[in-house]
């Protein structure tokens, strides 16, 4: 908690005039009589003395019985939480244009809050946060930071510490050693200039300590918030700072011993003995939370009871450590880590606790900082804090220039390498608590805490731009070399990437994947992704089913899908080749993994799922099964759409597309397919897909062109392109009896879907469509206001694909590979 707020700056007279009081009322209590004034004192240190009103009860009678509310507790409490949250929310929203990160944002507007701007102002002072009212947002903030810890811990995978390789530990020392040595060498060349409380070794450890080691839950926002995640920079950032936190908290343990020890010696001794009783309580809880995964492993939820008393029992662990002096943060951090990361329980812990964390408590927070950072201050200390910020400095440079060359030693291309070292100096939440514990520790002086808030802010600031300009993880997916059906050549295996995301998925995408006749001539190497969210841990998760036969037990739903397919592959294996993946990923980042597989497995095409109707899961980090369907996967197709290096097909599965293996046994009709062929690469790309398909004895073919009235709108190569490709495919299936070809002229949009919807007779149970790309907008025209996925299947794949066309008819949009050139002149 926070014990010291200093009211008042009394002077040297009237100090003394209150000390010779304070030596003749030794061992007195004074209640002034009346008005409710309260007053208690220290005999023995001298100071000034105040009275001051306590509050009255807490809510008024109201304003039309001339009551004040602002001088009543409650209603000041809330309007100090509403002014807080919406000025941090406006200072966020003025950044955001400036590639400015949240942390960043919301320092400025508890500086704004505090005495560097508004709190300038005795009016605005005396009117939000009285002297005696102020305690309750510090105190506030401490609980915002707590609980900002306590779902960090929850969500860090320590494990990850045995699973990284040299590459990352290597990594991690350079990015310490070299930065701290630096700092502690400066500081004891100007530790003569220093100020006293500033010069001790541990004082000066500490500030070295603080710059040089990264801390995971400063790093991990930071990431999500720049997509970074699921990038192979973005990786290696999040096990570096595991790392590093892993030393952090022994060095944090050895600087409280070494503070604790020059008071007495013997304290220090305590201060052990405090720890292996903290240490041994961790430990019996963690038992506790195994026994509540494991009452849970049968999928039933964790029950509401042990959730609140978890969430109550971080504050009760901030409670100890600080009541040991082992710093209140550390106490729910460490609550954190030995909660079992992920569902059941520690996805469930995140959901009900950070979103209250993040955006009720963290601002109060923010708004404890600004009330402690003076910026007018620094101006007539400067002296003194000359080298405080050279050891700052000199400590970032050191650290961006090591890591930089520690990464090019391994062989890491330059600008990923100052990407990562620019990653691993970014500083936020951890860095401003240990701010507020050295003033506690009486290591900072007020002065001193504002220049290292500034100089954290502003590392923060110039890094997180630097690295979105220096780094896209996107990049590497846009291809010069096609891989398209178009140009896969004859006879080759079709290498597919197949997406999952959820149970009711997979006997669609099965029966669209036998519908493209695999054979022994013409092979199918299949990759099979199965995506769940990221919900409850920080680290993304990898499973390759390959090697991993045991897999988590809270992933265990995506065995289930990865069975399916594997019984598939059994009953193909002549014409099948299957590989199984898990990937546990952010939502956000997930085409990320998608595309950087279809990349390592050099796929010909992504074959994505499309959610039609899609609901809120309940929260869970899980394979969304039965009539759930997650959210945001249609924001996941788009992304893919954007940067996939290869071509993509998107499947809308109405449920009647039949498997042709079991068309046959039963006797049903030979399935009936429809290519609407409206010009372009896309529509190209979907007409080589549909020949693959002819292949099918079981399949018939009706392939439909549209034509503008007079060549009206059309791209004279792209009209080229096409009339070679409908050239090919009719000279090819000529003598074909299963292949119907038709042309249509129509003069607008209103006439293509006249047209379309004459031919849905109810006969097609698949309709094959490009997306856009190439079409001759008059074919188009009039028809894009009315569409609501326009970006994920086009216009047309959009209007035969709405359950208010009519039909049964499940439909496949495709969409050519975007070329590297493509992208450069601005064709998409």
């Amino acid at each position: 908690m926070v014990r010291e707020f200093p009211l008042y700056h009394p002077q040297p007279d009237v100090a003394a005039a209150a000390y010779g009081a304070a030596l003749h009322l030794a061992n007195v209590s004074v209640k002034a009589q009346g008005d409710g004034f309260v007053e208690g004192f220290n005999p023995i240190l001298p100071g000034n003395f105040i009275c001051q009103k306590t509050r009255q009860p807490s809510h008024p009678f109201g304003i039309f019985y001339g009551d004040n509310p602002l001088s009543y507790s409650f209603p000041l409490m809330l309007l100090e939480i509403s002014f807080v949250v919406i000025a941090t929310r406006l200072v966020r929203f003025v950044l955001k244009p400036f590639r400015q990160p949240r942390i960043v944002a919301e320092i400025l507007g508890g500086i704004i809050v505090g005495p560097s701007v508004l709190g300038r102002s005795k009016k605005f002072t005396s009117f939000l946060f009285p002297q005696n009212a102020d305690f309750m947002v510090k105190n506030i903030g401490i609980m915002g930071f707590m609980y900002f810890l306590f779902v960090s811990g929850v969500k860090m995978d320590l494990a990850l510490i045995t699973k990284t390789g040299k590459k990352h530990i290597w990594i991690s020392v350079a990015s310490m050693l070299f930065p701290m040595g630096f700092i502690l060498a400066i500081g004891f060349l100007l530790r003569n200039s220093m100020d006293k409380d500033m010069a001790n070794v541990s004082s000066i450890g500490a500030v070295a300590s603080s710059v040089s080691i990264t801390a995971f839950p400063v790093l991990y926002p930071l990431l999500k918030e720049l997509n970074l995640l699921s990038s192979e920079v973005g990786r290696m950032a999040l096990a570096t700072s595991v790392i590093s936190d892993a030393i952090g908290i022994n060095a944090l343990v050895a600087f409280e011993a070494s503070k604790q020890t020059e008071a007495q010696s013997k304290d220090a001794g305590w201060y052990v003995l405090s720890m292996v009783f903290v240490l041994a309580l961790l430990l019996a809880i963690r038992k506790v939370m195994q026994w509540l995964v494991y009452k849970a492993r049968d999928g039933k939820p964790v029950d509401q009871a042990y959730i609140v008393f978890i969430i109550l029992g971080a504050l009760s662990m901030g409670f100890v450590t600080d009541m040991f002096g082992l710093a209140i943060g550390n106490g729910p951090m460490w609550l954190g880590l030995v909660i079992p990361d992920g569902p059941p329980l520690g996805s469930t812990l995140v959901e009900r606790t950070e979103t209250i964390a993040t955006e009720i408590l963290m601002p109060f927070s923010f708004a404890f900082i600004g009330m402690y950072t003076d910026v007018s201050s620094v101006a007539f200390v400067w002296p003194t804090l000359k080298p405080l910020v050279a050891m700052v400095i000199t400590g970032y440079v050191t650290k961006i220039i090591s890591t930089c060359l520690a990464c090019m030693y391994f062989k890491i291309p330059v600008r990923d390498s100052l990407a990562l070292s620019l990653t691993l100096s970014l500083r936020g939440q951890v860095e401003l608590l240990l701010f507020i514990h050295w003033m506690d520790k009486q290591i900072l002086h007020p002065s001193y805490f504002t220049m290292m808030v500034l100089l954290t802010t502003m590392i923060t600031a110039i890094c997180t731009p630097l690295i979105s300009l220096l780094y896209d993880p996107t990049k590497p997916y846009m291809l010069s070399k096609r891989r398209t059906i178009q140009h896969t050549a004859p006879g080759t295996d079709l290498r597919i990437l197949l997406i999952i995301q959820d149970q009711e998925s997979v006997s669609g995408l099965v029966n669209l994947l036998e519908a493209s006749n695999p054979t022994s001539a013409t092979p199918f190497s299949i990759t099979a992704l199965c995506l769940i969210e990221l919900v409850g841990r920080a680290n993304p998760v990898f499973i390759d089913h390959q090697k991993q036969s045991q897999v988590p037990a809270q992933y265990g739903a995506c065995l289930t899908i990865h069975n399916a397919l594997g019984f598939y592959q059994e009953t193909r294996s002549e014409c099948v080749k299957l590989q199984s993946y898990t990937a546990v990923t952010p939502r956000r980042t997930m085409y990320q993994d998608i595309c950087e597989q279809a990349l390592l497995q050099k796929s010909t095409l992504i074959l994505l799922p499309f959610a039609d109707d899609v609901a809120v899961d309940g929260g869970a980090a899980t394979v969304a099964g039965g009539s759930d369907r997650r959210s945001g996967v249609r924001s996941v197709n788009s992304l893919v759409l954007s940067h996939a290096p290869c071509s993509v097909g998107i499947f809308v599965d109405k449920g009647y597309l039949r498997n042709p293996l079991v068309t046959a046994s039963f006797g049903h009709a030979p399935h009936h397919f429809a290519v609407l062929f409206l010009g372009g690469a896309d529509a190209r790309e979907a007409l080589a897909y549909a020949d693959r398909m002819l292949g099918n004895p079981e399949v018939s073919l009706t392939v439909v062109r549209f034509l503008s009235f007079n060549g009206e709108g059309d791209s004279e190569m792209e009209k080229k392109l096409d009339d070679g490709v409908v050239t090919w495919f009719w000279v090819k299936n000529e003598a074909n009896e299963r292949v119907i070809y038709r042309e249509v002229v129509v003069r607008n949009g209103a006439e293509t879907v006249a047209a379309i919807q004459a031919i849905n007779d109810n006969s097609f149970d698949l309709w094959i469509v490009g997306r856009e790309q190439g079409i001759n907008p008059v074919l188009l025209e009039g028809l894009s206001d009315w569409t609501e996925n326009l970006h994920e299947l086009g216009i047309i794949g959009d209007y035969v694909g709405a359950t208010d066309f009519g039909g049964s008819a499940s439909v496949l949009v495709i969409q050519q590979q975007i070329l590297r050139e493509q992208v450069n002149n601005g064709r998409h």
